[in-house]
């Protein structure tokens, strides 16, 4: 008959059914009111281990003697039962503080000493049907975290990605530091060897103009090139570099110096 709680045991006691199969704890209404009348018994389960094995889903239970009322022993004796655990199903998208948060108002509600449970032993995450959320499985090996216990959920979660944003800040600006001193040899380097370029260019087109026809502009640029590198901001490990090329620019402008000299005497005449 499609009768359940109270209803059933309304029905259990004035005849209209022979058994009465209920899922609930013994101190619910309708099942600690059947308990107590002593025109109902409470069927025992000799077969519960049997059926734990066959159907992991189902645990067995035992009721003890005199859990019921002490006074009158009800039960008079240990009562084999079985039944089943509850599961809290979450979706896997949902966010692990809310995760986290259940499972506290979990462990408040159930967490304590109960007839058919030990002190703690639910909620747990010992389930072979459905695969445990990661929140908690964190949470059933280190409990709630710092921030869940000292801050209340809306700053914990901002701190959480704070630190997060952190955490990502400092493995990528790690690196990028230690690359800033190569970074910045590099830069000093190129800085060198542009004028490295220019004055090897300014000697090449010097050798490629033997009549002397440009001479003029070769020392204008040789001038321009020594005022540009003795005006150079270079750290000390590059001042042998800066040396050398000061000192290849002396020889570029002796050399056309001399050339210089060499073609006054002729304009003179």
């Amino acid at each position: 008959m499609p009768l359940a709680g109270t209803a059933a045991a309304e029905a259990l006691r004035d005849g209209k059914v022979d058994a009465v199969w209920i899922l609930g704890a013994p101190d619910g209404v309708a099942i600690h009111a059947m308990l107590v009348d002593p025109a109902v018994r409470l069927m025992s389960f000799p077969m519960a281990e049997a059926f734990t094995i066959i159907f992991p889903e189902f645990v067995r239970l035992v009721l003890p003697r005199g859990v019921v009322d002490i006074d009158r022993n009800i039960p008079p004796v240990d009562v084999p039962l079985i039944g089943t655990t509850t599961k809290v199903l979450v979706r896997s998208d949902l966010h692990p503080e809310i995760v986290q948060l259940l499972l506290q108002a979990m462990v408040k509600a159930h967490g304590a000493r109960g007839v058919f449970q030990q002190t703690n032993e639910f909620p747990n995450g010992n389930d072979t049907e459905y695969p445990v959320a990661p929140a908690a499985i964190d949470f059933y090996k280190n409990g709630p975290s710092f921030m869940q216990r000292h801050l209340p959920l809306w700053l914990s979660v901002h701190a959480q990605r704070a630190i997060a944003v952190l955490v990502a800040a400092i493995a990528i600006g790690f690196p990028l530091v230690r690359l800033l001193p190569l970074a910045y040899n590099w830069i000093a380097r190129r800085r060198l060897f542009y004028w490295y370029a220019k004055l090897k260019a300014l000697e090449a087109s010097f050798d490629a103009d033997p009549k002397d026809m440009h001479l003029a502009e070769s020392r204008a640029e040789i001038e321009r090139i020594e005022h540009a590198v003795s005006h150079i901001s270079i750290p000390l490990t590059f001042s042998d570099q800066v040396y050398n090329l000061r000192s290849h620019i002396d020889i570029v402008r002796r050399k056309i110096a001399s050339r210089n000299d060499a073609t006054e005497p002729i304009a003179a005449e």
